[in-house]
């Protein structure tokens, strides 16, 4: 593999980034210009100014709220990654465990979480608990049904070269259908990681901690009753950013991953 000059990839970094940076600039410039001009008060719809403001007089109670929902969201996710690998490892093992199982995890996936919720409450009791498994409920279907679709998509030759050399059942799967099945895996990462947000953020709503201990759905909440718009918007725009943090976070781990094997990866390289 060729590698690229440095001036090139700087080329590339520009013109990946600065569009978007563009753009972002006219719409906040606009929209601050817009507010100002029409007099809209700032509980129906705040400038960026007012946002701003919010969220440095509110700054401490922000990264708190926002503290709070990584840790839920992170611990979701990884329940949603180690179920859903686990649980398609065992599907694609055997075909009959896979027609039995499977509807029910499409089941659970068309099951609105809000209807769930107040049982998980029920079961588990309000707090991180609750949270955490919403936030695994809503993670869960993308990482077993694209790992899935991973293990299953192996390449018939590959798998029958494993066999002729006398490869156990368990050998195939480790050694062969997993590592083929890493992009697809990653695929889910990415749908799931921002899932997992989400969810956090639903379960906090209902089943959340309040007080000095609340994530970002409880500050939302509170901030919604009271008519503190700005804040409102400084805690969404915050929910947000976690989700493309935690994006960009595992497509960084994919390029790690896969950029040395895979055309998925390797072309952007070239």
């Amino acid at each position: 593999m060729l590698a690229i000059p440095p001036a090139q990839k700087n080329n590339e970094f520009l013109e990946k980034f600065i569009p978007p940076a563009i753009a972002f600039v006219v719409v906040v410039a606009l929209w601050e210009m817009v507010t100002r001009m029409l007099g809209y008060a700032p509980y129906l719809l705040p400038k960026p100014s007012d946002i701003v403001r919010a969220a440095a007089e509110n700054w401490s109670n922000l990264m708190t709220s926002v503290l709070t929902t990584v840790y839920e969201s992170v611990l979701g996710f990884l329940l949603s990654i180690v179920i859903g690998v686990a649980g398609a490892v065992l599907l694609a093992s055997s075909k009959i465990i896979e027609k039995a199982v499977y509807p029910y995890a499409i089941v659970l996936q068309t099951i609105p979480v809000v209807a769930i919720a107040p049982i998980i409450v029920i079961w588990f009791g309000a707090g991180v608990n609750s949270i955490v498994i919403i936030a695994f409920l809503i993670g869960f279907f993308p990482m077993i049904s694209n790992t899935l679709i991973g293990l299953n998509s192996t390449e018939g030759n590959m798998q029958n070269l494993f066999k002729l050399y006398n490869a156990s059942r368990w050998q195939v799967m480790w050694r062969l259908r997993l590592p083929a099945a890493l992009p697809y895996i990653i695929a889910g990462l990415k749908i799931s990681c921002t899932l997992s947000v989400v969810g956090a953020i639903v379960g906090e709503y209902i089943a959340g901690i309040g007080g000095g201990q609340g994530g970002l759905g409880y500050a939302i909440t509170v901030a919604s009753s009271r008519l503190q718009t700005p804040y409102l918007f400084a805690c969404g725009l915050s929910a947000s950013v976690l989700g493309i943090t935690f994006f960009l976070l595992v497509s960084a781990f994919s390029k790690w991953a896969l950029s040395s094997w895979h055309e998925s990866e390797m072309k952007s390289e070239n």
